[in-house]
């Protein structure tokens, strides 16, 4: 099995959670061009990924950084976007739009078209009239591989028929996976499903949302958002063995708990799409490519992981 890893931008352009400054861009473009130098096979992004007027500046930051790539280090990564199934983006066009103008910030460079979340909780019919919909602008010459979001096993199988009609595949399910992902047995369930098919596992949070990277002996307050550092205040008892052991591993292997935190989802064959904003980082990500967990490794991590209660909030619009 071939170790890969993605890179993840949900925090290009979010002041909300990530504290976003405009004026990091510079340290994104080193980030970004670090990331294709050390061989990470995704980019992944959302039209959604953005806070207020910087709706979709994600999107527009990768566009801007492609423009900048020689084409021999473009060919290298796949772009991939994810276009939001909001209310108002109804039938079988619903889509044409919103395609047009990621395809347009992002630069005519965009290979995976995901579906961001499923609509099976305030409108059934509406998901399949949308991936219909992409569907038709592959058939009339648009040039995209299709993949899904945040959907459970039920779905994923239904969807899986439907588009195998339209003699289309699913090239790539992605859903919240780490030590601390919620409902992480259905989330194995996704991972059986996509094996059998072919279908690229990617794992969105795989550090939960940093927490996993935090030194359990260390009381240092970093410069996070409020919300990430009540998220993190929250979870910090609950978390404490876990990061304990991430810690003892990470000494024993002298790499960072953010390291041990990423292979255990290579482990289990799932493409981490890792949220970086720095070189420094970056290149310490990379390191897992280097190395693998040894069996005992992953099941001392497995065991204290299921013992946690507490755990990361779900996405509320998960299918079944």
């Amino acid at each position: 099995m071939i170790k890969k890893i993605g890179l993840g931008t949900w925090s290009w352009g979010n002041k909300f959670f990530w504290n976003y400054k405009e004026n990091s861009d510079n340290e994104l473009f080193e980030t970004y061009k670090e990331a294709l130098k050390r061989g990470f096979v995704l980019i992944d992004t959302a039209d959604s990924y953005g806070t207020g007027r910087l709706n979709g500046h994600s999107e527009k930051l990768i566009g801007k950084f492609l423009n900048q790539t020689p084409i021999t280090q473009k060919n290298k990564v796949q772009i991939a976007t994810k276009l939001a199934p909001y209310p108002w983006r109804i039938g079988r066009t619903g889509f044409n739009i919103p395609y047009k103008n990621s395809l347009r910030r992002l630069n005519n460079n965009l290979d995976i078209v995901q579906l961001h979340w499923s609509t099976s909780r305030y409108n059934p019919l509406q998901e399949l009239q949308l991936l219909n919909n992409l569907c038709d602008l592959i058939e009339k010459g648009c040039n995209f591989k299709i993949g899904l979001s945040n959907i459970g096993p039920t779905k994923l199988v239904e969807i899986i028929d439907f588009l195998s009609k339209r003699g289309r595949k699913v090239s790539c399910v992605q859903v919240q996976f780490s030590l601390l992902a919620p409902n992480i047995n259905k989330q194995k369930q996704v991972k059986k499903i996509c094996d059998k098919h072919n279908i690229d596992f990617l794992a969105y949070s795989p550090l939960g949302f940093g927490l996993l990277c935090k030194n359990p002996y260390s009381t240092i307050v970093s410069n996070k958002s409020v919300l990430r550092n009540l998220i993190f205040k929250f979870y910090e008892q609950s978390t404490l063995e876990l990061r304990k052991s991430l810690l003892d591993i990470a000494k024993r292997r002298s790499v960072s708990q953010a390291q041990v935190a990423i292979n255990w989802c290579c482990y289990q064959g799932a493409i981490p799409l890792i949220g970086l904003r720095n070189r420094d980082q970056l290149i310490d990500i990379s390191g897992v490519l280097k190395w693998d967990l040894s069996q005992s490794e992953f099941r001392e991590l497995e065991e204290i992981s299921q013992t946690i209660v507490r755990r990361l909030p779900a996405n509320p619009f998960i299918s079944k």
